[in-house]
Formats: structure tokens, sequence, C-alpha cells
């Protein structure tokens, strides 16, 4: 250890949860003795750059930052990013909570320079390795990294902080297609030209699979920029629904929500976030919903059919053509009737996969038991590990199952990064490997920690 920089806390991943928690180690009180840092593999600050559209707004209230419903009077405050920009009058005239996506990264990236000292941008992560002391127990974690020249960066910590949001989700049907003109919604504006091509190409066909927010701004964008294609958006249920956004309902999203679930039985909190999946998966926006409804509409009235909604379609299997063409074989699930299309590309809006966690920690699996295997994550967002694993892992993003459906948002960021800190100071200091044994059997919550660095 002596030849290696040690940390207190090392985040890998730099996006709005490890940020979060940056802005929080920043404000709180002697905090300022902990070595810490963040390595990212992007090379600057991003936040779903690729799906930042022009007049695509953020879907919940500007008021949601990364730190006022911990502290409105920090100096991160979107208000104060408002402030700071001379834009705060201007906003408040336009009389709307919800930002546009592409303002609300810049507030992201106005805070994480503030930061740029902490983080290690351009560094992927290539293994992360356990430190035993002579009685065995893992002390300390040394995290691996390899940066864009290829040189090799180890560094050693007491505690990690695990926020790298999800990875792209791509179902079996097209999982053998490769990449040639398939691309997923999480790469779509770096992509799509070379995709879609220009009128000079022709008609282009293409299709956007998903029933989601994702899908449906995908399907609108490529019938306003790209006049040549014709676009179809295709999907399994009966309709775009709207997603559920009224205000008792909402309030799952609400940080007190995750004690509720946290307290539940597993079945008790699988039960909870089935019954309001339609607040966050495959629902779009009620705006967006009417939009593209009128689109098709309109498309009637003027007779000239080019872009489609088919909806109760389930796809069976996909297929490239000598033709270079991509085919599908679709079925409509109230009719029975299967047909093939062939399209000229494909966006596949089809959300994403939380357990990149699980290859990251993969070189810890002999020394953390069941942890992983069993999901064990206490209500601070500490992975329960053996008594002898006296390293502090925290996950971010991937916990949904144990602390629900906001987990993956930005709703609880702030309050989050408010108890991960907490826990970090050892507030609160308690048996973990036994909490989560005795909440996997009996559904008991640790409650909320006071916060006090």
């Amino acid at each position: 250890m002596k030849n290696e920089t040690v940390f207190d806390l090392i985040g890998v991943g730099f996006g709005p949860s490890n940020l979060s928690l940056a802005v929080r180690l920043a404000e709180a009180r002697g905090a300022s003795s902990m070595k810490h840092c963040y390595i990212e593999r992007q090379q600057a600050f991003g936040w779903h750059r690729d799906m930042l559209l022009d007049d695509c707004r953020m879907q919940i209230s500007f008021l949601k930052d990364l730190v006022t419903q911990r502290d409105p009077t920090s100096r991160f405050t979107f208000i104060n990013y408002l402030f700071e920009r001379g834009r705060l009058n201007e906003f408040v005239n336009l009389k709307n909570f919800y930002p546009t996506r592409v303002e609300f990264h810049d507030y992201l990236s106005w805070v994480a320079r503030a930061f740029d000292d902490r983080v290690h941008y351009g560094q992927r992560v290539k293994a992360i390795e356990p430190m035993l002391d002579t009685s065995g127990d893992v002390n300390a974690l040394r995290v691996v990294s390899e940066d864009e020249d290829g040189r090799e960066w180890r560094r050693v910590t007491k505690a990690l902080s695990i926020g790298v949001g999800g990875t792209a989700r791509v179902p079996e049907p097209f999982a053998s297609l490769g990449p040639h003109n398939v691309i997923h919604s999480s790469a779509y504006l770096s992509s799509i030209e070379h995709v879609a091509g220009d009128d000079r190409d022709g008609k282009k066909r293409i299709a956007v699979i998903g029933a989601g927010q994702s899908a449906a701004e995908v399907f609108t964008d490529l019938t306003r920029r790209f006049p040549h294609v014709d676009a179809t958006l295709v999907i399994r249920a009966s309709a775009l629904k709207p997603a559920d956004d009224t205000p008792f309902v909402n309030e799952i999203f609400s940080p007190e929500f995750t004690d509720v679930v946290y307290a539940q039985s597993e079945d008790g909190r699988r039960s909870l976030i089935e019954r309001f999946r339609d607040t966050n998966y495959a629902v779009v926006d009620r705006p967006l919903i009417e939009q593209i409804y009128e689109m098709l509409y309109l498309q009637k009235v003027s007779d000239e059919t080019r872009h489609r909604l088919l909806a109760n379609t389930v796809i069976e299997n996909s297929a490239r053509r000598a033709s270079g063409h991509i085919e599908l074989t679709m079925r409509d699930m109230l009719t029975g009737h299967a047909h093939a299309e062939r399209f000229d590309a494909l966006v596949l809006a089809t959300g994403y996969r939380r357990d990149a966690h699980l290859a990251l920690l993969d070189g810890l699996a002999p020394h953390l038991g069941d942890a992983l295997a069993e999901r064990n994550v206490g209500r601070d967002y500490r992975l329960a590990t053996p008594s002898n694993f006296k390293a502090r892992i925290y996950l971010q993003g991937c916990c949904e199952d144990s602390h629900g459906l906001s987990d993956t948002l930005l709703s609880v960021l702030a309050v989050r990064s408010d108890e991960i800190a907490a826990s970090l100071s050892g507030a609160g200091r308690e048996n973990i490997a036994g909490q989560a044994a005795d909440t996997k059997k009996n559904g008991v919550s640790s409650g909320r920690m006071a916060v006090a660095l």
C-alpha cells in the first residue's frame, strides 16, 4: 500500500449520482480531511448526451436537482446556476418547472467543473482487487484503471461508491444482428445521421422499437428532421400509454418513500414496484402522445401515409438479407397474423440493464459471500459484506429491487448522497451483514440516518 495513493473514497463513474455525492462531501463539515477522487471513462462530463434532443424537456421538476431537497441554500442549486448564468428572471418568465434536457445537462456540467481536480476523466476501471491484512481481513480495495494511452493506474481506497449508470439492453431478437445500422437510443444523436444518410441516398425505412419516452422522442425526431425517412414505431402494447404523474402517485418518488419500500419483505417490494411501474417504464408524457397522434392524423388528411405506429406487435425474429436490409418478422397479437417487413435501419429504445456493477466487482466475489447474488444492500446503499470484509462498497442506481423505482432516477440524488455521506462518516454504525439478514427475513427498515459529518 505504501507505494500507492490511498484514498478514503473512490467513486467509479462520475454521472449525477457520484456528482451529487461529491457536492455533499464538499459541503460537509470536516469532510475536507477525507481524501477522495472519481474515475470516469468519458473524456469529459456527460449525461445521456445522445438523447439531448433540442425540444425535449426534463420529466422532473428543476427542484429535484443535485442538492435542493437536502439544502436549498447550497451554491450548487439549479436556481443559483440560472443566477450565475444570468438567466434567472427569464426562466421565471417561462412559468415552467421543467427545463429542457439540454439546459439541465449544462447545469450538471456547471456543477461538475467545480470538481475537475478530483475527477480522472478518460480512464476505464479494469479491476477492483481485495487487499488483505495478515489476519485475512479485506481492509481496503485496489482500483486498477487504464487511460486512453494504455497507461495503468493503481489507487487504494477504504470505500468505493459505484455509480456507473445503465448499459444498453438489446433484447434477444436483435442480439445477433450486430451493430451495422442497428443503434440503441443511448447512441442516437451520434449515430443517426450516419444511419439515416440524406435525401441523396433515396428513401429510407427506419423502425423504432420500444413504447417508452425515448422511443417516442426518437420517432418524433425522425419524422421532423429527416424528410427522406419513413419511420415506423413498433410497440407490444395496444397504445402508447401516458405516464401517471399525478401528485399523489408522484409521492412514490419522494425520498421518504424509499423507507416505505425498504421496510417491506421481498415479495412486498416486488408488489409495490409492479404496482407503480407505469410511472416510469413503457410510458410517455401525455403532450408527446398527443403530438404523435396529431401527426399521424394529419397524414390521413393529406392522404400521404409515411410514418406508422404498429401496436399489439411482437417481433419474433430478425435477420440480415443480402440486400443489406434488416428483415423483421412481426406478429399481430390480436389476430395472430405474422408478416415480414424490411427496414434500412433499427433504433432500439429498449431500455437499460442495471448490472454493470457485477462485472466490476467480479474480482471480489470470493470474499463477498452471497452479498452480490442475493443483492443484500443496507438502507444506506452499502453492500452487506461478510464480517471480515471491512472495506465499504456503496451501490447507486442499481438498487431498485430494494429501494424502489426512484433509485435509477434523479429524484432522490440529494438525499441519497446525504445518507451515503452519513454512512461514510460512521454515523449509525451497525452490523451491516446482520442488518441485511434481518431485513431479508423480517422486512425491517433501518430508517434514515442523521447526517453529522
